[in-house]
């Protein structure tokens, strides 16, 4: 149901292994623009996106060098984010004309089972308008978005804590641009 909820263009709230996030599919232009709305969200800040298998790489990536494998294969499915050259024509709502894109496989979550029965990208936003702080459980993505979201997943609380490490691996050395559930010390290759 919900992947017919993101097929149709709508926003779809779902748990992650940290908080709850807001999705939309990868490619629909005028739900990134409803999203971005929705959060007040600044256009000069990057979507973030969630896969359910390496394979998706090939529609948002233009290239994966060896540095990004070797985190693939120790963090993910997991709170690792990785910054990858942007695939040529993917929306400005996903790279904020950066040339790179964010993305990871989500750890052990309905996230994860959502984006692998989907088979595309979704965006991988918390669930919050922008200031806020991220929701832990579904009430509070109603109470902050009401009706302007389409489907919630509830899948009780989170876990919370910290969200995921985001790293930038599009030149030959890993560089940390948020610090998160992943130390940093724990990505040194």
């Amino acid at each position: 149901k919900a992947v017919a909820v993101l097929n149709d263009g709508g926003i779809v709230a779902y748990p992650t292994e940290t908080f709850y996030g807001l999705g939309v599919k990868f490619d629909n232009e005028a739900s990134l623009r409803n999203l971005y709305e929705l959060k007040k969200r600044h256009k000069k800040k990057p979507m973030p996106l969630i896969i359910g298998s390496r394979d998706s790489l090939l529609m948002i990536a233009a290239s994966v060098n060896d540095i990004a494998v070797s985190l693939m294969d120790k963090f993910w499915p997991g709170p690792l984010t990785l910054l990858l050259k942007a695939k040529e024509g993917l929306s400005s709502y996903l790279t904020a004309d950066t040339g790179r894109v964010a993305v990871r496989i989500p750890g052990e979550s309905a996230a994860l089972y959502l984006v692998r029965e989907a088979g595309f990208p979704i965006t991988a936003t918390s669930a919050n308008p922008s200031g806020m702080p991220p929701a832990e459980d579904a009430d509070t993505v109603i109470r902050y978005f009401g009706k302007g979201i389409d489907m919630v997943i509830d899948g009780g609380r989170t876990a919370g804590g910290l969200p995921s490490t985001i790293a930038d691996v599009t030149e030959k050395k890993i560089k940390i641009v948020r610090e998160g559930a992943i130390p940093s010390r724990l990505l040194e290759i």
